[in-house]
């Protein structure tokens, strides 16, 4: 088993590594030099991607480490085939890591499970396992499969499931420290659960197709958020709602042309069966709304374009409050998980005009044309109430890296349960 220990310096390396080298090595240690003009935190993650390649079995982070530099460098350091390889620096702050990397490792493993292994009912007990296991007592589930859904009208996760012969479902989590069945509910959260997206009728390609996987990134984000947060000592009651499906083609799929009437009277013409993200949310949001929670956070993988506009380093928020949006932008800086805020308003939802229905679900243009980011969003406030206040929609644009690059591995970034659990203790 190979080990090696690694500390930061900022002095630069010995003269025999190079001018400006990086990384510097020592028998059985390494150190990395915070001499460039990139942030620190870019600068580890740099190194611990060169150290990633390298044959290691384990490595312990010596000397003086700031808790958010740690944080770095496991981020960067773990991939996809090796987990749990790192010793944090300090007791001080190794218990709060430790967390953190349970959700991480949780999240990822989730994300980049294949469509085969993660079957949507699959989804729903793996999460349901996982949080009861974090806090027994309090947590309580219930679900509602295939034909089950029809019965709770819950017609869009329905419709966007029926093509596969494994069923679609609605999961309910209820986190319910109080021990009061009678508690209010301090927020809700709603995650897009497609474990596999062929596009349905309006099919991907085969290299769009690939990595969708990943489509039920944002269940897997909401869900290692909450948590997260029931880790960190969350108290209050916290409802959540995993839309859970697969989005294939047969003799029983949905199609081009269909109108979905939603159990809030919302009629929706489908005119891409690609735009699926979107109809499955609009049920968990109702059921959110539902609970009237006076929090609302939903997350997905939903739109190619706020990827086009932010790349993979941010996550794109969406808010009709727009204090709620300063208040979780601050979130997001204050644990180093980059977003950025894209445009909505009520008028959003006019962007997607349908001769037959109230609305349709995209716009008969390739990734839904101009605005396509907002335009999504615009569809989803359309299933809150109180005119979206207290609602902030997360489309996850960081959320899965095809590949690896210089500073992130392979896959699910779990770019985003940090944030989450600070609004959910904040809130």
């Amino acid at each position: 088993m190979s080990r090696l220990s690694i500390q930061l310096s900022t002095s630069a390396a010995p003269a025999h590594w190079g001018k400006n080298a990086l990384l510097s090595f020592d028998n059985e240690s390494a150190t990395i030099h915070l001499l460039s003009d990139d942030p620190q935190h870019r600068i580890i993650r740099r190194a611990a991607r060169i150290l990633d390649g390298l044959t290691l079995d384990f490595v312990t982070l010596c000397g003086k480490w700031h808790i958010e530099q740690q944080w770095a460098f496991a981020c960067s350091f773990s991939n996809t085939k090796k987990q749990h390889r790192i010793q944090w620096a300090d007791d001080d702050n190794s218990n709060t890591l430790t967390q953190r990397y349970q959700a991480l490792v949780f999240t990822r493993n989730q994300t980049n499970a294949t469509p085969e292994d993660l079957s949507p009912e699959k989804l729903a007990s793996s999460s349901t396992e996982w949080l009861t296991s974090l806090s027994p007592s309090y947590v309580s589930a219930k679900q509602w499969t295939g034909e089950e859904l029809v019965e709770q009208q819950w017609h869009g996760l329905y419709n966007v499931g029926r093509g596969s012969a494994r069923p679609p479902v609605m999961l309910e989590v209820d986190y319910n420290p109080t021990g009061d069945p009678l508690a209010p509910v301090s927020a809700a959260l709603v995650g897009k659960g497609i474990t596999f997206d062929s596009g349905g009728y309006s099919i991907k390609s085969s290299e769009g197709m690939l990595h969708m996987k990943c489509d039920m990134g944002g269940a897997a984000m909401v869900t290692g958020g909450l948590g997260l947060a029931i880790m960190q000592g969350l108290n209050k009651r916290v409802k959540l709602y995993l839309c859970c499906a697969e989005n294939l083609i047969s003799g029983h799929a949905y199609k081009l042309g269909d109108i979905i009437t939603y159990k809030n009277g919302t009629t929706v013409e489908i005119v891409n069966t690609d735009a699926e993200g979107r109809l499955v949310l609009a049920d968990g949001l109702i059921a959110a709304t539902e609970t009237q929670a006076p929090l609302i956070i939903n997350a997905a993988t939903l739109t190619g374009a706020a990827s086009v506009a932010l790349g993979r380093d941010y996550n794109a928020f969406f808010a009709l409050d727009k204090n709620l949006m300063q208040r979780m932008l601050g979130y997001a800086t204050d644990e180093n998980e980059p977003a950025w805020p894209l445009p909505l308003e009520t008028w959003h939802q006019e962007k997607c005009p349908s001769n037959y229905a109230d609305t349709a679900n995209s716009r008969v243009q390739k990734g839904g044309g101009a605005g396509g980011a907002s335009n999504a969003a615009g569809f989803l406030s359309r299933f809150v109430g109180n005119d979206g206040q207290g609602w902030l929609h997360m489309d996850l644009a960081a959320a899965f890296h095809d590949s690896a690059d210089a500073y992130s591995p392979a896959g699910a970034s779990a770019m985003g349960i940090r944030t989450i659990a600070k609004a959910l203790l904040e809130e």
